[in-house]
């Protein structure tokens, strides 16, 4: 939608002191149902009001000035389903369906709790990179350039690193050929070229990008569920699911340190969700969706199509009025709703199931964690399951993992775009489109040439190896990105807008959750593969080397300087804006 929002509905504050209605807050049906397909209201930008440098907007630092405008009519949480579901497709095949289901099944349910404490955890981080785009209409890439230009560059190579070893790709390809025959399981890579192809392919399906792959996993997710449902009910593994709660409150259990591989521990904690680079993409994705402010800037449209851009500007923001505060609050409630219900639930239910499935057909002490893919192929399927009920399970790993490499391509290309265009490429006259595009294009074909150069060239075997790497890197770049962005949300945001002290423990909890294992990864990769003994970590602190000792006395720094600024700064903002209690709702 450009312009097509009826005059009702267009945003009109009612001055201060008038009588605010449902109708001021919520918006009509009509329009509310227009953003299953995202919106966008193209205002005039250059003849808006720029916002004073006064408590009650955001701080812009050294960068472009905010925009005033009315904050949108708030529509209904269906209206709204999109960016929580491609999230929730790019956990599936990771975290959900490799990581946890193999860490369960080598070391026992009492593993569990890290799971859903993971998973929760990650609905806090998901959401406070949501609140800057909800409040500004801004990428959370813009907000931390606003605290420094390094940030973005940072996690631009990050999450190169990340995401740029197709193994979703590889392990899905690995599958179909194991479940269709098409071709020999061990010439996988062919599949692989193929759906890399078919991803590239489907963003033509539309004008819009967004909404081509928000359709897709949509669809994808509802199968996957279904399934998985299903399965529990046919497998035989339900009577797993009597051990879930003693292993949700084992809190703390872990295994002994000479069995635990804290790579792919680490990977399990920062897949219990999507983790990594894909988090940040949360920000994006409520942009392109049309969430809060996020309506008013232009989402990337397909340059093959011959559409017209749309642009994005600079950031917005919204005069604390009564009408105002209402809306942030009704905003605030429905993107917490839809990312609880559609990416913790979904992933409750899908990941809960594939590790009863596990549990269940795995031998006690069978040392899988070092081959998710093989366990469900070999050790699960074929020497347990036939006919509807493999083929069932087949086509579950498959959509999970395809759909987890489509999520990967769409994630790495939408955040890598916003960095290289906000950061240089907007100054310097880029098509944003076209610029998409052709990161795409190149993406794909990077990961057509890593899929031929791990099976032709017999560089890496096992495309689970891939997997654990960029699992790897994404728990580690999740400890500072988490940081950054409880500080920048209580520093740069207004008292109105600022997160609650209830958020504000959690990101603590999250930066330190973190920030702990990926120590202990740190460590064991400077004291392993490298040699370098007195960089060993220990999980009790008190055994680890004396370079173990910097690592941890970095993170304790790390931690401290994160509650310091978020701390005071909320306390500073306190009572700065008249009436900002009524933009304060649940889990505010």
């Amino acid at each position: 939608m450009t312009d097509s929002i009826p005059p009702d509905d267009r945003s009109s504050t009612e001055p201060d002191g008038g009588v605010v209605s449902d109708d001021d807050i919520y918006t009509s049906k009509e329009v509310g149902v227009q953003y299953r397909d995202s919106v966008y209201r193209d205002l005039d930008y250059r003849n808006l009001s720029e916002a004073p440098e006064t408590r009650e907007y955001p701080s812009t630092g050294k960068k472009g000035r905010f925009r005033v405008s009315d904050l949108p009519k708030v529509p209904k949480v269906n209206h709204i389903v999109g960016p929580s579901a491609i999230m929730l497709g790019a956990s599936l095949g990771s975290g959900e369906t490799m990581f946890w289901p193999t860490l369960v099944a080598q070391y026992g349910w009492a593993l569990y709790w890290a799971f859903w404490v993971g998973v929760l955890t990650q609905f806090f981080i998901n959401t406070e990179l949501q609140r800057w785009t909800i409040a500004t209409g801004e990428s959370i890439f813009r907000a931390y350039d606003r605290i420094h230009p390094i940030w973005p560059w940072f996690f631009l190579v990050a999450g190169f690193f990340h995401l740029g070893w197709p193994g979703w790709a590889a392990g899905g390809s690995e599958v179909f050929a194991a479940w269709t025959g098409v071709v020999p399981r061990g010439e996988w890579w062919i599949i692989g070229i193929i759906s890399m192809v078919i991803i590239w392919l489907s963003y033509q399906a539309g004008p819009v990008l967004y909404n081509v792959i928000e359709k897709v996993q949509i669809g994808l997710m509802a199968l996957a569920v279904l399934f998985a449902v299903i399965l529990v009910f046919i497998v035989g593994s339900a009577g797993q699911l009597a051990n879930v709660p003693a292993g949700a409150v084992s809190f703390g259990t872990l295994p002994p340190a000479d069995e635990l591989d804290i790579a792919t521990f680490l990977g399990g904690l920062a897949y219990a969700g999507a983790g990594g680079y894909i988090n940040l993409s949360q920000g994006v994705w409520a942009r392109e969706k049309g969430y809060g402010m996020g309506t008013y800037q232009g989402r990337v449209k397909n340059p093959l199509r011959g559409t017209d851009p749309e642009t994005i500007h600079d950031g917005y923001t919204f005069e604390p009025t009564e009408t105002n505060l209402k809306r942030w609050r009704g905003w605030w409630k429905i993107t917490q709703q839809e990312h609880f219900l559609t990416f913790v639930i979904g992933l409750l239910v899908v990941a809960t199931v594939a590790m009863t499935i596990s549990t269940q057909y795995v031998p006690e002490g069978t040392q899988v964690v070092d081959d998710a893919i093989g366990m469900w192929i070999d050790t699960i399927i074929i020497e347990n399951l036939t006919g509807f009920t493999a083929n069932l399970l087949f086509a579950v790993l498959f959509i999970a993992l395809f759909s987890t490499q489509y999520a990967i391509v769409e994630s790495f290309v939408r955040n890598s775009v916003d960095i290289l265009y906000q950061g240089y490429g907007r100054a310097h006259g880029w098509d944003l489109s076209r610029v998409f595009i052709g990161l795409l294009t190149l993406f794909t074909l990077w990961g057509i040439a890593i899929i031929v150069g791990t099976q032709v060239f017999g560089v890496i075997s096992q495309p689970w190896i891939l997997l654990v790497i960029g699992a790897a890197i994404a728990g580690v770049m999740m400890w500072p990105y988490n940081a950054l962005t409880i500080i920048l949300n209580t520093t740069r945001l207004p008292e109105h807008t600022q997160p609650g002290w209830g958020r504000i423990v959690a990101m603590w909890w999250a930066t330190g959750f973190f920030g702990f294992f990926s120590v202990l990864l740190i460590g064991a990769q400077l004291a392993g593969p490298i040699g370098l003994e007195t960089f060993s970590a220990s999980v009790n602190v008190v055994d680890s080397g004396a370079g173990g000792f910097v690592l941890w006395i970095l993170a304790l720094i790390v931690q401290v300087y994160t509650m310091y600024r978020s701390a005071s700064a909320k306390l500073a903002a306190s009572d700065t804006v008249d009436r900002a209690d009524e933009a304060a709702g649940f889990l505010h």
